[in-house]
């Protein structure tokens, strides 16, 4: 009696060993000599591609934010929700080719959440209130830096695609079973970007900065129209046009236009060129220009927005940014500028005077 009441017992608890050692949420993976979490669905139980392989821990270093902001300090990532991006990233080879690293699923935290409870303390506020003339740069143990917009991480369609990300996965494909390297720090994810210089590894700081350029703000300009715009390059004038440039071929996007503030503003389609077009004849691509540049649009009466010459000129999901024409308009003529990119129209300059290519470099970070 008491052997078949032993063997009861074991049939009762050997399931639930079995489980608990097949759940082990972390095993150690020696050769990479980072830990990994179990259970991929190797064998598609599920519809979900994303979820197949091995997912390893990648150790996190502590950030800290800095910058115009109220409250710098340590991030408590213990407070934040992690979120999943997929990429696929590639490298320049000399500035003239791609160099494809691999697919790969990203875990950790959103710029957006890391950056939130961070009230900005914009030094420019008393001249220019608005928030879309403020970056982010992100510095890593090496002491590389990127810079990132402040648009890129609060204004986009879609939210929470850049990360710090703590977790990684590769996505193999079924038929060459390809293994991508695998990182072994914690990384920038920019999810968006076609080329993948900004994803740096074991990122550590993040510093915000307001551009700092005064611009002479005047709302009383009537009619609201800039003849010509000027380009730029930081203080070297290299361009003006005051006419459409006419070797781009014009494109169409549909929108929803709708701004922070005023809300609706039209349900009418966009027609111009590809800013990237014209922008890549005056500032081709190289790394250092995706990983630093930024690009800012000012408008005849002071407005200006802040963009990264990566999201301009290097996105992977075609929202692309459009130069309008619009010479007939009295309120924001003779050129406009369209983010297609953004939910919110506020990086939209109209009466456009200046398009001005800098490094972050070009003046002191706070």
């Amino acid at each position: 009696m008491k052997k078949l009441t032993f063997i009861l017992l074991l049939t009762l608890f050997l399931p639930r060993i079995h489980a608990q050692q097949t759940h082990d949420p972390l095993k150690k993976n020696e050769s990479l000599n980072i830990a990994t979490q179990v259970i991929p669905d190797k064998a598609d139980r599920n519809n979900n591609f994303y979820d197949n392989e091995e997912t390893y821990i990648l150790p996190l270093n502590d950030l800290v934010v800095e910058g115009e902001v109220e409250n710098p300090g340590k991030v408590d990532f213990s407070k934040l929700t992690k979120h999943s991006v997929i990429v696929k990233e590639a490298l320049l080879v000399n500035d003239t080719g791609n160099r494809f690293v691999g697919a790969y699923r990203y875990d950790g935290y959103s710029l957006f959440d890391i950056l939130n409870n961070r009230i900005l303390k914009k030094k420019n506020v008393a001249e220019f209130k608005p928030i879309i003339d403020v970056f982010i740069v992100i510095e890593n143990k090496k002491g590389e830096k990127v810079t990132l917009s402040w648009g890129e991480i609060y204004y986009p369609n879609f939210l929470h695609n850049s990360i710090i990300a703590t977790e990684v996965m590769r996505i193999v494909p079924s038929k060459t079973k390809d293994l991508w390297q695998l990182p072994v720090e914690s990384k920038l994810i920019v999810g968006n970007d076609l080329i993948s210089e900004r994803n740096i590894s074991a990122p550590v700081k993040i510093t915000v900065i307001s551009y700092p350029r005064n611009y002479k703000v005047n709302r009383d300009i009537s009619p609201l129209v800039s003849d010509k715009v000027q380009v730029f390059s930081g203080e070297e004038q290299i361009d003006s046009f005051s006419s459409m440039p006419s070797q781009f071929q014009k494109e169409t996007l549909h929108t929803i236009f709708y701004g922070k503030g005023r809300g609706i503003h039209s349900t009418q389609p966009f027609s111009g060129i590809y800013i990237k077009s014209y922008l890549e004849t005056k500032f081709p691509v190289t790394a250092k220009q995706l990983r630093n540049g930024l690009v800012v649009f000012a408008g005849i009466d002071g407005y200006r927005s802040v963009y990264t010459y990566s999201e301009i000129i290097n996105r992977s999901d075609q929202e692309e940014i459009l130069l309008v024409p619009c010479p007939e308009e009295t309120d924001g003529g003779k050129f406009r500028i369209f983010p297609s990119c953004d939910f919110f129209s506020d990086r939209a300059v109209k009466a456009l005077s200046e398009i001005r290519f800098v490094y972050f470099s070009f003046f002191r970070a706070p």
